[in-house]
């Protein structure tokens, strides 16, 4: 049984994704897949940038700092294989040019875009 906090804390996460998608959206940028779930687990955001993919990763806590000390090792090599499962279905398949994104979002909704944030873990 999901406790309260437990449901709030869920359904934080999909506003901050949507706030998230929003601000790609406002950029010019793609949303190709929201919350997409394969075998290897689920990729919050899937953006399309030209030919490349964007895995976005989104964390929310009271500041942006906090958000990001929440990525952990292991969620970096989750979504890993699920973007390496989801690029099969391009048409360039493993080729495809990728990029991992952290973004962060505070109390105040504000966002902060980490792009190729695991070549900085």
């Amino acid at each position: 049984m999901q406790t309260i906090r437990s449901q709030t804390n869920y359904h934080a996460g999909l506003a901050a994704e949507d706030i998230v998608a929003r601000d790609y959206q406002r950029r010019g940028q793609q949303v190709a897949c929201q919350r997409w779930r394969g075998q290897g687990g689920e990729i919050d955001l899937i953006i399309r940038e030209g030919d490349r993919l964007v895995f976005t990763e989104v964390k929310k806590s009271r500041t942006h700092d906090l958000a990001a000390q929440r990525l952990s090792r292991r969620q970096m090599d989750r979504l890993c294989n699920a973007a390496s499962e989801f690029v099969a279905g391009e048409p360039r398949g493993q080729l495809t040019e990728m990029r991992f994104d952290l973004a962060t979002v505070d109390q105040a909704g504000t966002v902060r875009i980490i792009e190729n944030a695991f070549m900085e873990a």
